[in-house]
């Protein structure tokens, strides 16, 4: 197993630490500032600490506390807020955006942010989209043309065509800030962490698979609104660990050497209970973006094609036993096609309440009838679905097989490699696929279900059928192209209702991401993308 701890963070006390390596008491001092983070493991195809180039959940928590954006998002309500820029003004035909940048702010290398600064990082991006189509942060750069300097501390960013989302990108970490000298460096130099920011901390060190290591910026005092402190961070170190085995992780975390427990899923409840018993606190809180989502194949043939076929599988998931069963009793049910931390989120509670008398029925009007096996079949064919998925089989996975199982329905789950399961989505080699992404817009969904724009155009199209294709685009152009959040709501709640009533989307459960803090661990707070403001962490001492 690969670690980064260092002999003094993997010691109980600071005494005994002192007695091994000498440290003296201005050591210990440090060492209680030490913040350590026992994350999942670390992405080993798509590696990349750059912003406009980041995938990794994990990576992107890092990146919020090194590297800062125009704006930021109020976690509590989708507002999107001054951080960088002071100000703006967006034109009446949506395609100018014009930023007044705060005139105080330095990177961490010593170079003065101002409008130069932001004009070639948001051109750099779009020559590095240009070129590599598939970069993560090209969604977020959707419509833009260029940036014009107007003064030292105001600029321009100019689009080709409308994009309603555009000003909440310009808070994300994707299209953060660097200084312009990372910006001379090539992309993979920047990816393996040659990153310049203006954040409260500095990356000193990323590497791949076995963790990082960030340092307090001294000076630092120019955070958004979302942060209590507004100085430098009260962290000195936090020391970063990418550690995939769940037993580990959790035999670190309960033996104190690490301070924040984040796993990729929810805890069990016997690990729920497990750490609160030892005096942790559960950190939770929903990913913006799709909820877990399964995605039907109804093109050529399938047996998805069935609307009716598809509406019984919507009603006979059991959303509220697989929250309670997979998770835990407080576990919060799935209710729309988005988490509830999504702007514009529509709840579809009484749409996905489960009903298996009314799946039955639906199957028998389908022609599909129960054998002595108590599997459906028609014309000799029993009724069986193959579901693709990417990593490993949950205990969720087969909970949903056994529900379908009581309606007669053969699930089969079929693990697969990604460069598999990519294949499959784009040759249409399944029934039931998943995939997600975060991000606190509802333009995000594009990304997956428009074909215009999804990162697979046959798993997009596959979803409907050829008349819900055309009404869904038109409800992603209306999104898009809104100049007012009620014209937004509006689009994208017709959207959900879409997907829903069409059976065109499956939701499961909420992606909830949640920590484990230990009881020295003071101020954890979220933000608006599910991440952690660590400028705001305090540590009391061991």
């Amino acid at each position: 197993m690969k670690k980064t701890y260092s002999a003094l963070h993997l010691l109980a006390s600071c005494a005994i630490a002192a007695a091994l390596i000498g440290c003296s008491p201005a050591d210990d001092e440090a060492a209680s500032k030490t913040l350590n983070i026992a994350f999942f493991g670390d992405n080993t195809t798509l590696v990349s600490v750059d912003p406009f180039q980041v995938y990794w959940l994990e990576h992107r928590v890092l990146l919020r506390n090194v590297a800062e954006s125009l704006t930021d998002q109020d976690p509590k309500n989708g507002e999107i807020i001054p951080w960088l820029a002071k100000s703006w003004t967006i034109s009446d035909d949506a395609l100018t955006y014009t930023f007044q940048l705060r005139d105080d702010v330095t990177f961490s290398n010593g170079e003065r942010f101002d409008a130069r600064a932001v004009k070639t990082a948001f051109d750099s991006n779009k020559a590095l989209a240009t070129d590599q189509p598939a970069t993560f942060g090209a969604t977020y750069l959707a419509g833009f043309d260029h940036a014009e300097v107007v003064d030292d501390f105001t600029v321009k960013l100019m689009l080709s065509r409308p994009n309603a989302g555009f000003l909440q990108a310009t808070s994300t970490t994707n299209l953060a800030i660097l200084a312009p000298a990372s910006y001379a460096l090539t992309p993979k130099e920047r990816s393996l962490g040659k990153i310049i920011g203006s954040g409260p901390f500095v990356l000193e060190h990323y590497t791949p698979e076995v963790g990082a290591k960030l340092v307090k910026r001294s000076g630092y005092a120019w955070p958004s609104a979302n942060v209590s402190n507004k100085g430098e961070a009260h962290l000195d170190t936090v020391e970063i660990s990418y550690i995939p085995e769940e037993s580990v992780r959790n035999g670190l975390f309960l033996q104190g050497e690490a301070d924040i427990l984040w796993p990729r899923n929810p805890f069990s409840e016997v690990d729920l209970k497990l750490f609160q018993s030892k005096g942790a606190t559960i950190q939770s809180r929903a990913l913006p973006g799709p909820s877990l989502n399964l995605f039907p194949n109804t093109r050529n043939g399938r047996v998805l094609e069935d609307k009716r076929v598809r509406l019984a599988l919507q009603k006979g998931i059991d959303r509220k036993t697989y929250a309670s069963t997979v998770y835990n009793a407080e576990f919060p049910v799935v209710r729309s096609i988005y988490d509830v931390t999504t702007p514009f989120f529509k709840d579809q509670s009484a749409k996905l309440a489960y009903d298996p008398q009314g799946a039955e029925q639906l199957l028998d009007e389908a022609g599909w009838s129960k054998g002595v096996d108590g599997y459906r079949s028609k014309d000799g064919k029993r009724l069986s679905l193959s579901y693709n998925i990417n990593g490993a089989e949950t205990a969720g996975d087969v909970l949903v097989q056994d529900q379908l199982r009581k309606l007669g329905i053969e699930l089969k789950l079929a693990v697969v490699t990604r460069a598999e399961w990519v294949t499959a989505n784009a040759q249409g080699n399944y029934d039931l696929t998943s995939t997600y992404m975060t991000r606190a817009d509802p333009i995000i969904l594009q990304t997956i279900l428009d074909p215009r724009t999804a990162n697979s155009s046959t798993l997009a199209t596959n979803l409907y059928e050829p008349q819900t294709l055309e009404r869904a685009k038109a409800l992603f152009d209306a999104g898009i192209t809104a100049t007012q959040a009620e014209q937004r709501a509006e689009a994208y709640g017709q959207l959900q209702d879409l997907l829903v009533d069409e059976a065109s989307a499956f939701p499961i459960y909420e992606r909830v991401w949640q920590a484990a803090t230990a009881p020295r661990v003071k101020n954890f707070r979220w933000t608006a993308e599910g991440f952690a403001l660590l400028g705001d962490i305090e540590v009391d001492e061991p």
